[in-house]
């Protein structure tokens, strides 16, 4: 029987019964359960959920609050309908809304933060394993979001600037994953609505009869600051949450095929006014490929990589002893980057995909081709990586990488994991002995809903290191809506070398700890106190401590979207060799204990205008810090985002003083949720440069479309002085559905 031929039962009976069968079900296992219907036709997608195919399907409703009052029904009425045929899944999602003209839209980019704006967001466990899955969301503007889950979302860690702490592990949320589906949104007079149309060979799934997936929905109303689920989440938690999810089924799926072929080609102009004296005319092609192996199971392929059209690193001041964190923006290597992450996100990471292709002083070294494999075999997450790069003179030789994980999910949040790296050096450059390798493992225990146990071991092997290559962490977690608890343990030897991965710091064992506190009240102006302590604390092998901070603070989260983090820090910083922290200027040999007054703050962010803020004022090494953080928001509807930040540091050290500036200027006009205009403008004196980068995008699908991009350095008379690059690039490029 053809799919056009099966016709879905219609008869509003069926359709109260069904609902009663899901919440006598819910009732008895505590488990939300949607049914999804099969589509006899496709809807038609301009974002009103008003075709008679709508009709058909089973109204998921009775959303529920986990902010501002966890538990409680939502304050606005959310449907949704799911339909399905032999290619997509379909929704249909129409938030009601008892003041239409308060809906809040700050953005209209592809992909663009979904959290200070009335948005809906829809989340597939496609494999019902409770830990991972793939997001698809849009707002009133109907913009195209969407991102990958694993390890229900854990991960993260502090950043550049300003931020004071940093922690977390490997895993995520993946922005960059693209499901190439498409949304349209409406408003109206009832609030507004959208309709989602995704393509079933997008989301891996298994090859069982029938389907049954987690699910859940997340819908914010940001004038109220309220965030409502259908499978209801502690607040504490996000729509990452995947063992608070319900479960879809109704789906008789069959195995789809996926081969997709994304050529581009490229033109550029580049001027190198260190090197040469006319610009650089250049040409170039490649291709990326994606085939379905299993229905579980992906095989990307690459030939003469470029990313030309990714942003430029915001550029950061160093005052540390330590390595910056520079993120990966390239969307081969974030794809099903889950996969391969293992260890302290941005502390100690064992895979960290920027040392392909990038030099270590952010030189492009050409990437020839390579292949991924990435997906499910059976019980377990598969995940391998070949790459090889060209030689780039002075920089590095040609190189070979290869990476390959093996992790499984086990009941109650717990998983299991296995990982290797290897580099090998290969070509006229290489030496003798030039390859390094590294080994590692990780697990994660949940215990009962609120404790989890977390922790890696990883050795690495490098010819001529014979030393402490080893590098394990012990983790453990009590959370609760009420704060959350936690101690860590942390130990990398002296001759620990992930070539491959990334390092904060070497030779240390370090000790976490600390508590926060969530507190509610009923002051009208006030949403959540946090307070909370916090302790770091480093130490060499041989006993000397190197670094310790102690961090007490309490976040005023007030009613109205406003912040403000009051934080005192009491640090020690112990040098063993002096440190030459600004040019002639070098900190001697010892032991600086100081206080300081980190206090953040910024008002409502999902209004137009906005204003963020920051001091570090205190001692610092030998001497005192006056530093300021700026930021002014401001938006036009949501066409035109800006975004002005000033970073201000006033040393005074025993040895010397010295300032540092580092300003950044962010534009972007929306003409439509896929065709926009981007420059990012940076100032930093430290570096002695201001830099430009221009990018125009009229995207398609999945990411691809035609992008053009200029770049532009130039000296600011200190050490450098005049132009130092410039480049112009026109790229395109266009994914082909081979089986469609």
């Amino acid at each position: 029987m053809s799919w056009s031929a099966r016709r879905p039962l219609t008869l509003t009976v069926f359709f109260t019964a069904l609902s009663e069968v899901s919440r006598a079900e819910e009732a008895s296992t505590g488990t939300r359960v949607a049914e999804a219907a099969i589509a006899a036709e496709a809807p038609i997608l301009d974002g009103i959920v008003d075709d008679s195919i709508w009709q058909t399907a089973q109204v998921i409703t009775d959303f529920v609050q986990a902010e501002p009052y966890e538990g409680q029904p939502a304050t606005e009425k959310t449907e949704v309908r799911m339909l399905y045929d032999e290619t997509h899944l379909y929704l249909g999602v129409i938030c009601y809304d008892s003041d239409p003209s308060g809906i809040i839209v700050t953005d209209s980019r592809r992909d663009s933060n979904l959290d200070d704006t009335d948005s809906f967001r829809a989340i597939f466990d496609t494999y019902l394993d409770r830990q991972n899955g793939f997001v698809c969301g849009t707002n009133p503007a109907g913009i195209e979001y969407d991102g990958q889950v694993t390890n229900e979302g854990e991960g993260g860690g502090g950043g550049p600037g300003f931020n004071r702490s940093q922690s977390g592990s490997g895993g995520g949320f993946n922005l960059n994953w693209d499901a190439s589906f498409q949304v349209r949104s409406h408003v109206g007079d009832f609030g507004w609505s959208a309709e989602f149309a995704i393509p079933l060979r997008t989301l891996r799934y298994g090859s069982t009869k029938p389907q049954v997936w987690g699910l859940n929905f997340q819908r914010n109303i940001r004038r109220k600051r309220e965030e409502v689920y259908w499978s209801p989440v502690s607040r504490i938690y996000s729509l990452h949450r995947l063992s608070s999810a319900g479960e879809l089924r109704g789906l008789e799926l069959e195995t789809p095929r996926n081969f997709k072929v994304t050529p581009y080609a490229l033109g550029s102009s580049e001027r190198d006014y260190v090197t040469s004296d006319e610009n650089e005319l250049d040409g170039d092609f490649g291709v990326d490929a994606k085939f379905g192996v299993t229905p579980s199971l992906n095989l990307d392929l690459t030939y003469n990589t470029d990313f030309a059209q990714v942003e430029v690193d915001e550029q950061q001041i160093n005052l540390t002893r330590f390595n910056l964190f520079f993120p990966e923006k390239r969307p081969f290597f974030l794809e099903n980057a889950g996969n391969f992450a293992m260890g302290q996100n941005e502390d100690v990471e064992l895979f960290f995909s920027r040392r392909i292709g990038i030099g270590e002083s952010g030189e492009i070294v050409p990437i020839l081709g390579g292949a991924r494999m990435s997906g499910k075999a059976g019980q377990y997450n598969l995940g391998v990586l070949n790459m090889q790069t060209e030689e780039a003179l002075g920089v590095a030789p040609a190189n070979n990488y290869t990476v390959a994980s093996l992790s499984r999910e086990l009941p109650n949040r717990s998983s299991i994991g296995a990982l290797f790296v290897n580099r090998l050096a290969t070509g006229d450059l290489a030496g003798d002995d030039d390859w390094n390798r590294t080994f590692g493992f990780d697990g994660k225990l949940g215990i009962g809903v609120p404790f989890t146990l977390s922790g890696f071991a990883a050795r690495t092997d490098t010819p001529g290191l014979e030393g402490r290559e080893h590098a394990l962490n012990l983790r453990g977690e009590y959370q609760k809506n009420q704060g959350r608890v936690w101690l860590g343990f942390t130990e990398v030897g002296d001759d620990f070398n992930p070539e491959v991965g990334f390092l904060t710091r070497d030779n240390y064992r370090s000790l976490e700890t600390g508590f926060f506190l969530n507190i509610r009240n009923d002051i009208s102006w006030l949403r959540e106190l946090r307070p909370h302590i916090t302790y770091t604390g480093f130490w060499n092998f041989e006993g000397f401590k190197e670094t310790e901070n102690l961090h007490v603070d309490s976040h005023v989260d007030f009613e109205n979207g406003a912040y403000f983090s009051p934080a005192f820090n009491h640090t020690v910083e112990g040098l063993e060799e002096p440190f030459e922290i600004y040019p002639g200027i070098v900190v001697a040999p010892g032991s600086y204990a100081n206080w300081e007054a980190a206090w953040r703050w910024n008002t409502n962010v999902a209004r137009p205008l906005s204003y963020e803020g920051g001091i570090n004022f205190g001692g610092f090494l030998s001497g005192d810090r006056r530093g300021y953080e700026n930021t002014i928001n401001f938006r036009y509807q949501s066409k035109v985002i800006t975004s002005l930040t000033w970073a201000y540091n006033d040393i005074d050290l025993l040895e010397g003083s010295f300032v540092t500036n580092l300003g950044q200027f962010k534009v972007s006009y929306n003409f439509t949720p896929m065709l926009y205009l981007q420059a990012l403008v940076q100032y930093n004196d430290r570096a002695d440069v201001w830099s430009s980068n221009i990018r125009f995008s009229w995207l398609n699908t999945a990411g691809t479309g035609l992008f053009v991009v200029y770049n532009d350095t130039e000296g600011l008379g200190d050490l450098l002085i005049g132009p130092q690059n410039r480049s112009f690039i026109v790229k395109y490029t266009h994914q082909f559905d081979i089986l469609r």
